[in-house]
């Protein structure tokens, strides 16, 4: 238990540092296994959380990774493209998150579906089909581009609700609070920095108006990013 609650400590500090002001949960009746690779420490928070699984993904880790790199791979993406610095502040963030489910899928087990792909590649054929489609968009101008952040937050946020909803350990649950507190934020600035060098008004398309206002109510004003899109960008 003690192992646990350091692990808890770890990750709540590591996720505060990358929010600060700057789908559905499964279950199932199996238990998280450990492979020998891991270290002693992991091994033993391991059996500390081990908790009712579902195959193949325990608790929407090994999707949650690799939707967190996509929206770093993303943003990465649309930074070399525009210049914007709204875009290279928030893909740190992202890497901030992609690492911390990294470290979960250690704690419980779980192979890394990252491991070994380049930026812009996924294991996922779905998440690799939505990132072409969104760079492709996000290419077309800067106003595109920041709609296409917008809406990888908004399908984050969504995805992220729908888990928490679920019954989660808790050092998953605190992952998956600090990345919905990231993305509320993000989902702010990405919207602010559409009107302030555009003049429009982001519409939501993922999300009811009722939500995406909601989500907007719950960002941190100045949060990670939020202030890093006052420049044109190149044309």
């Amino acid at each position: 238990m003690k192992t646990k609650w350091i692990i808890l400590v770890l990750i709540g500090a590591a996720l505060l540092a990358a929010c600060t002001p700057a789908a559905p949960a499964e279950t199932g009746t199996g238990a998280a296994s450990t492979p020998e690779s891991v270290d002693a420490q992991a091994t033993d928070a391991a059996s500390v959380n081990a908790a009712p699984a579902s195959a193949p993904d325990l608790f929407g880790l090994t999707y949650v990774r690799e939707e967190e790199k996509l929206a770093r791979d993303v943003y990465l993406f649309l930074y070399e493209r525009w210049g914007a610095e709204v875009f290279n502040n928030i893909a740190a963030s992202e890497q901030a998150h992609t690492d911390t489910i990294k470290s979960l899928l250690v704690v419980y087990g779980l192979p890394d579906p990252a491991v070994d792909l380049q930026p812009g590649q996924f294991a996922d054929p779905a998440l690799q089909a939505l990132y072409d489609q969104l760079t492709a968009q996000g290419s077309q101008s800067l106003s595109d581009a920041f709609k296409v952040g917008a809406a990888v937050e908004e399908i984050d946020i969504l995805d992220l609700q729908a888990r928490l909803a679920g019954d989660l350990p808790d050092d998953i649950r605190l992952a998956y609070e600090n990345l919905l507190s990231g993305s509320y934020n993000h989902l702010s600035a990405f919207t602010s920095a559409l009107l302030r060098q555009t003049g429009e008004t982001y519409v939501p398309q993922y999300m009811t108006a009722e939500a995406y206002q909601e989500a907007l109510s719950l960002a941190v004003t100045g949060g990670n990013g939020g202030g890093g899109g006052s420049g044109g960008g190149r044309p």
